[in-house]
Parts: structure tokens; C-alpha cells; sequence
């Protein structure tokens, strides 16, 4: 144990000499008493960090972490402060930062404070495999067994990379890519008595969801997706960069497939939209018309398929890793090394509780049944114009 702080102070030293170069004295700077109970071998790591630099006390550093989590029983990944009762991601993850001792307790409760970010907002229920924090830390020794030692199970770092001072994991991200995994009942026709268990998905309804799923590629005012913006808020334009449904497989008796759908960013509710819309149109309760409907300005009543079997894949730093992920200093933000474990957490922790859950509670089948309550025909307004273009 003797040897820990110093091998901490080597390794923080190694991994700063880069930072050093970047952002020259722009660090922040610690005050060891900040965290009572460590502050004797905070102390006796300042001073031996003093010895080699008179500076430079405990300073801290930009990183980003991959986490991978299942988001059942949390109200999505964004830390609400003040409403405590609303358990998040973010709770469970900056709880255990303070505990393993990288960040001080008062960056707990200013999250500014440590410069931290997330990626991707996660709604309510919905899981992660490669979800990006960025924050600054100090760097201890074993720092992601330690954090991952106050965390639950189910939620995982699995990865740490040093970046540049200025990086923000939000605005650097130039794609997000998630899957949503759901039981191909759900393409049943309407018509069609079935008996979910033994539903078995057909090729040619296979080929069918994927021709509509296709229609969202590309640009779109996807304003009817999302309950927050107007049809003529430019921020409702989004850039879809692929959208398909993969081979079904059976789980536990009941077939199920994954969607996988890439885009630049997605608005709330968005993606359960798109697909909920491309349920009701296969399922025969709305018209093929309608997803180009939806494109204009009129409102469109699109159903939100339950959040249960979206997860957020992996998120891309195209741009950041061409810019400096060869720059000799950094790396490039790739995963590969934690592919393996990102596979086995979503195998233990994902993938059961959607089948779990989806068996218990049947989400898609009582979310299924109020699809006929929904109006798909088009308004007035929208029929007149249907006329017009038709002469």
C-alpha cells in the first residue's frame, strides 16, 4: 500500500506531461483538505509531487469514461438536482466519483465545478452500452476498479481515456448510434389472431419494415417526433444516417429483432416515434403516406413505442479522432479493447431485463393495444391539399 500514492503520483505525472504541453498553467488546482479523510496521503502526495514540481499540487485531469448500464428503475441518465425522489444514472455515478475519492464532494453538488458532460441524454428507462462522460478527475491509482467499487451491478465504467482541456463529450460527438430490441410481434397484422409466443416474423413483413424504416435516411423535419418543437423550428431538422431491422432470433420462447438506427442527434422521444409510427403502418392501423406526412408542417398524432428496448449503443467521435487522435499526444476515442466487455455486460445486464420485463410487465403487447385509439387519417387541411396535388 506504501507504494500507491507514488505509483498514483508516477502515473498522474506521466499522463500529465502531455496535458502540460496543451494547456499549459490552465489546471485546477486542489486543496488537499477538501477531502478530509484522505488528506494525510493527499498530503504526502503533494509533497512528493511538490519535490518534483513546487507548482503543481493533486491537479486534475479531462477524461472520458464509457459506461454501460440498464436503465430500468432510473428516471433516465440526467441528474436532477433537487428532485432526489427521481433516481438517475447520474446520482448512482457521481456518488460513487466522490466515495473512490476523484472528485471532491462539493463537485458533487456543482457538476459544473468539474467541467462534466454526458453525451447523450437517456430517457427514462432506457439502457446504455457506450455511453461517453467527459469530467475532470484527479487520476488515482486503479481509478476505475475503485469507482466501479461504489457503483450497483448494472451500472459498469468500463473504459478511461485522456483528452484534450477543451473537450465536451456533447458537442464533439458527431453521430449516436442506438438499437432498439423489441418482440417481432409487434409486426403481427392487426387482423391476424396471434399467439405471441409462437408469432414467428416472415420474411417478406421482414423486407417490408425495412423499406419504411429506410424512408427516415437522410434529412428531415422530424418536428411530429418529438412533443418540444414547432414545424417550423430549424432545430427539428435531423440528419439520419442509417435505420434497419437485423435477423430475429428467439429468447426464452418469444422471437424478438433489433433495430439499429445512426444518426447525428435525436430529439426526446424521438427514436421510439419513428419506430412506433413504422409499427402502426405495418400493423395496418396507418397508411404508408403517412411518415411523408409527417415531414410537413401539419400535426400528425405519432404513437411512442415504450421505452424499455432502446439502448444507446455507441456514440462517434469522427471529427475529434481525425483532428487528434494521431496527434502523438492523445488517443483516438475507439473503443476496440472493450468491445468484449461491452458484449458481456450487455448480455448479463441488457439483454435479460428486456426479455424479463417484456415477459412480466408485456410493455409492447399493453402498448400494442392502444394503437387503435390513435387518429392516423389525415386533418382537413391535409385533405384538401391531398386533393389539389392529386389534380
Amino acid at each position: 500500500p506504501s507504494q500507491a500514492p507514488a505509483m498514483a503520483q508516477e502515473w498522474g505525472a506521466a499522463a500529465a506531461s502531455p496535458a502540460k504541453r496543451l494547456s499549459g498553467s490552465g489546471e485546477v488546482l486542489e486543496r488537499p483538505e477538501e477531502n478530509g479523510h484522505a488528506s494525510k496521503r493527499l498530503r504526502r502526495d503533494a509533497e512528493e509531487a511538490e519535490a518534483e514540481d513546487p507548482n503543481k499540487k493533486s491537479p486534475k485531469r479531462k477524461i472520458v469514461l464509457l459506461m454501460a448500464y440498464s436503465g430500468k428503475g432510473y428516471h433516465g441518465m440526467q441528474r436532477n438536482v433537487g428532485s432526489s425522489q427521481f433516481k438517475t444514472i447520474e446520482d448512482d455515478l457521481v456518488s460513487a466519483l466522490v466515495q473512490s475519492g476523484c472528485i471532491p464532494e462539493n463537485h458533487g453538488e456543482d457538476m459544473k465545478k468539474m467541467s462534466f458532460q454526458r453525451c447523450a441524454r437517456t430517457d427514462k428507462g432506457v439502457s446504455a452500452a457506450g455511453q461517453i462522460v467527459s469530467l475532470k478527475v484527479r487520476l488515482i491509482d486503479d481509478i476505475l476498479e475503485k469507482i466501479n467499487n461504489h457503483l450497483p451491478s448494472h451500472i459498469r465504467i468500463l473504459g478511461l481515456k485522456r483528452v484534450t482541456g477543451g473537450f465536451n463529450s456533447k458537442n464533439k460527438c458527431d453521430a449516436r448510434t442506438y438499437s432498439y430490441m423489441l418482440p417481432t410481434f409487434a409486426f403481427a397484422h392487426k387482423d391476424h389472431d396471434v399467439q405471441e409466443e409462437l408469432y414467428r416474423l416472415d420474411k417478406e413483413t421482414l423486407e417490408k419494415v425495412n423499406k419504411l424504416l429506410a424512408c427516415y435516411k437522410g434529412t428531415h423535419n422530424f418536428h411530429n417526433f418529438t412533443s418540444q418543437k414547432g414545424p417550423r423550428d430549424p432545430s427539428a431538422k435531423r440528419y439520419i444516417m442509417e435505420m434497419y431491422c437485423g435477423e430475429p432470433f428467439v429468447r426464452e420462447n418469444i422471437e424478438f429483432a433489433v433495430i439499429k438506427v445512426k444518426g447525428q442527434s435525436f430529439m426526446m422521444h424521438q427514436i421510439r416515434k419513428m419506430i412506433g409510427l413504422v409499427i402502426a403502418i405495418v400493423k395496418g392501423y396507418a397508411a404508408e403516406a403517412i411518415i411523408e406526412r409527417s415531414w410537413g408542417e401539419e400535426k400528425v398524432d405519432v404513437p411512442k413505442a415504450p421505452g424499455l428496448g432502446l439502448v444507446l449503443e455507441r456514440v462517434h467521435f469522427e471529427k475529434y479522432n481525425r483532428r487528434f487522435g494521431n496527434d502523438g499526444l492523445h488517443e483516438p476515442l475507439e473503443w476496440t479493447e472493450e468491445e468484449e466487455k461491452i458484449a458481456v455486460f450487455k448480455e448479463q445486464y441488457i439483454y435479460p431485463t428486456i426479455i424479463n420485463t417484456e415477459r412480466e410487465e408485456k410493455s409492447m403487447a399493453n402498448w400494442l393495444s392502444t394503437l387503435s385509439i390513435h387518429d392516423f387519417s389525415s386533418s382537413a387541411v391535409g385533405m384538401q391539399a391531398n386533393k389539389k396535388n392529386s389534380k
